[in-house]
């Protein structure tokens, strides 16, 4: 039994890192023209604003476990295979993109405008006061969101176990729910609640240390 969970706690460690890597590149690449274009940004474009504002939305209204199916056949195009742990990245990195769009959007939102003006008014150009001022300044609050957006997937992978996604959450289906094993489906939600414990005192801390 110790050695199935270890299994499948590398498993769904496996998935929720990668999706997370990659869903963190992705959103912080979709908020950058959010914030940019956005009626308080640096180049503001009410018509780019909108049609972006609007697909985020659009992919954060569909419920994980439809997204999941719905992409079947993408997830075999791009993985090679439709289920399983490397498979379920794909639906889970799809998935986050918007939802980490949003939160790096609200972690530059929160930088003081006085700073922004302060360098505009100094001549730097519209990256150097997004990489040097706006996520310098946000950079704790994104280092806190990053932990929120690796529990958040820590979840979905949990749920995508129930559909073969493997991992901890297809342990506590498959061995636990299905087969009436009450001890698995204890060690198993157990490991989950310590995963989650970790990645959001690690956030803290390191919220802590960069303030």
């Amino acid at each position: 039994m110790i050695t199935t969970l270890f299994s499948a706690l590398n498993e769904t460690l496996y998935m929720v890192f990668l999706s997370t890597l990659f869903s963190a590149v992705g959103g912080f690449g979709l908020a950058l023209p959010l914030i940019l274009t956005g009626p308080h940004g640096l180049r503001p474009n009410a018509g780019i604003y909108t049609a972006l504002d609007a697909a985020v939305n659009l992919l954060r209204s569909f419920p994980f476990m439809i997204l999941m199916i719905a992409l079947i056949p993408f997830t075999r195009l791009v993985a090679g295979v439709a289920y399983g742990s490397t498979a379920t990245v794909v639906p889970l990195t799809i998935a986050a993109i918007p939802f980490m769009a949003r939160l790096v959007e609200g972690s530059l939102l929160e930088v003081d405008p006085g700073v922004v003006e302060a360098a505009r008014a100094f001549g730097a150009s519209d990256s150097q006061i997004i990489c040097r001022v706006m996520v310098k300044e946000a950079l704790p609050s994104i280092i806190l969101n990053l932990a929120v957006l690796a529990i958040t997937l820590l979840g979905y992978s949990a749920m995508a176990g129930a559909i073969g996604g493997g991992g901890l959450g297809a342990l506590a289906y498959n061995e636990g729910y299905i087969r009436f094993r009450a001890d698995i489906m204890f060690c198993a939600v157990t490991v989950l609640i310590v995963v989650v414990q970790c990645l959001q005192s690690g956030g803290n801390y390191l919220y802590k240390k960069l303030r």
